[in-house]
């Protein structure tokens, strides 16, 4: 039986795991279009069982209609459902929206707040979304553990938790604060592209030989080549 990894040897490899990713994405960052902190917001809320490029196509549209907290919160339900109904669940998306947008207003002066604890005040707006808004919008220094986030941390054995907010933690110790917005960009990147939830592409991951999970999907360049997407959107 192998010997349990320490804290200090899985803070060392986490280091080299994230020069890793590093090298491999660049040019890693938020793939939702905005232009401010309340198109962030509406975006991220959008992008629940939703893909990135779906929101994108969706939010200039939304945006250019109603353009500020004001706009969105007195808008008929019926024309937002409308503009955000090919992101699914928009009737429950139009509700957040408008129910997040009125708060902005009644509490926020119309304006997207920059504190964890206010944001999640929000309707509609868990950890995870405000995180999202935080680290992009804002620069505060966060971990936003979504279905990728916490697959690979599993995967690559830096966390056993399967609870968000227990990974985002168990993440935080491992790397610098200086680190976790871009490292987030990172993970999310090579989620999309090459550590697919059925089948990794593990023949062709730049984390192969730091991955206990090596093996989960062929490793045979070739053959996970052909699954890897590294296209840059």
């Amino acid at each position: 039986m192998a010997r349990a990894e320490s804290f200090k040897a899985k803070r060392e490899r986490a280091q080299l795991i994230n020069a890793a990713l590093t090298s491999t994405f660049p040019n890693a960052r938020c793939e939702l279009d905005f232009d401010n902190p309340l198109q962030l917001l509406v975006a991220t809320v959008l992008s629940a069982q939703c893909t990135d490029k779906r929101v994108n196509m969706v939010t200039p549209v939304l945006f250019a209609s109603y353009p500020d907290a004001k706009a969105l919160a007195g808008a008929p339900r019926i024309d937002i459902e409308e503009a955000v109904k090919s992101t699914g669940f928009y009737r429950n998306k139009a509700a957040s929206i408008q129910g997040l947008a009125a708060t902005l207003l009644e509490k926020f002066n119309g304006e997207v707040p920059g504190t964890l604890d206010e944001l999640v005040k929000l309707p509609g707006v868990g950890r995870k979304t405000a995180n999202v808004v935080l680290g992009n919008a804002f620069g505060v220094p966060g971990i936003t553990v979504d279905t990728h986030v916490g697959r690979i941390a599993r995967r690559l054995g830096l966390t056993s938790n399967t609870d968000p907010v227990k990974v985002e933690f168990d993440l935080m110790k491992l790397f610098d604060d200086s680190e976790w917005i871009l490292l987030n960009h990172r993970l999310i990147f090579l989620g999309r592209r090459i550590c697919h939830s059925r089948k990794p592409a593990c023949g062709v991951c730049p984390l192969a030989s730091m991955c206990p999970s090596f093996g989960e999907g062929p490793t045979d360049p070739v053959a996970a080549g052909k699954l890897a997407k590294m296209e840059d959107s």
